[in-house]
């Protein structure tokens, strides 16, 4: 009788193993793949209504800078402190006594500033400090006394300076948001906020010469703010304040304001008109 050698027992049993592998496999390959898709998720599309809620939840939460605030903004790296300075008799060490502070705004990279004419003049030595803090003595180039108007230059020169940019104000109308920059009393910068109040208004300034063409507005603005800039939403130059109406001796502001336009600005510094 023939004898027949024994197979293992596992030689057996591997067919139906290696299939219960390769099923397992596949269902975790394919629990896998599911959560992955899970995790992922579908991209869906945006419709408006997703944007208008993402846009009120935004408005909702979140701290925005108001239009006043980003106007000052953009304007302030070119906001300086004018400073007039000249002999005082009353010191006997000879030094010299500050006679005059007020602002201007920086209309090219070669320290071109325009202030009011009233700031500077009667001053011997002036002196113009940028908003990085960078001193310079500096000289009148020119002057515009009937819009009040002076142009000097800067000495020294930060290392990078940023010039003003200028919009015409011919596009102003009554109501109108602007902002004026400025050293109010030497303190500042200063930032105030308001409205175009009217426009081609006179007024007699300190030198008792008549302005025309003049913008009123009711931004605050009191005796250090002459000579800065007063702009619009966009940050862009519009005018130079020059005057505060006030009655009385007290030279506070109560609610007007005067701005030479930045188009009579331009004739004393030689810009083309807009």
């Amino acid at each position: 009788m023939p004898v027949t050698a024994a197979q293992p027992k596992s030689a057996l049993r591997w067919p139906w193993q290696a299939w219960t592998y390769f099923v397992a496999g596949l269902a975790v390959a394919a629990l896998l793949v599911l959560a992955r898709d899970a995790w992922q998720g579908t991209p869906a599309s945006l419709t408006q209504r997703d944007i208008d809620a993402a846009v009120l939840h935004t408005l909702n939460t979140q701290q925005l800078p108001s239009r006043a605030a980003k106007a000052a903004e953009l304007i302030m790296p070119s906001v300086v402190r004018v400073r007039g300075f000249g002999p005082d008799p009353k010191n006997p060490k000879g030094e010299d006594k500050e006679l005059g502070v007020g602002s201007g705004v920086v209309l090219s990279e070669e320290g071109v500033i325009l202030t009011n004419l009233h700031v500077v003049q009667g001053s011997p030595k002036l002196r113009v400090t940028f908003m990085d803090d960078t001193e310079s003595d500096a000289v009148v180039v020119a002057v515009q006394p009937h819009n009040d108007l002076a142009v000097i230059k800067a000495l020294k020169l930060p290392d990078d300076l940023q010039p003003a940019t200028l919009a015409s104000s011919a596009s102003l109308v009554p109501g109108d948001e602007v902002v004026a920059v400025g050293f109010p009393f030497g303190i500042g910068p200063s930032t105030s906020s308001g409205v175009v109040s009217g426009l081609n208004r006179g007024f007699v300034g300190e030198g008792k010469v008549p302005m025309t063409g003049l913008i009123q507005f009711d931004a605050a603005a009191n005796p250090g703010n002459s000579g800065g800039p007063l702009v619009n939403m966009a940050g862009e130059v519009v005018g130079v304040v020059t005057a505060i109406l006030n009655p009385t001796s007290a030279r506070t502001f109560i609610g007007i304001g005067f701005a030479a336009t930045i188009e009579s600005a331009g004739t004393a510094v030689g810009i083309p008109p807009f």
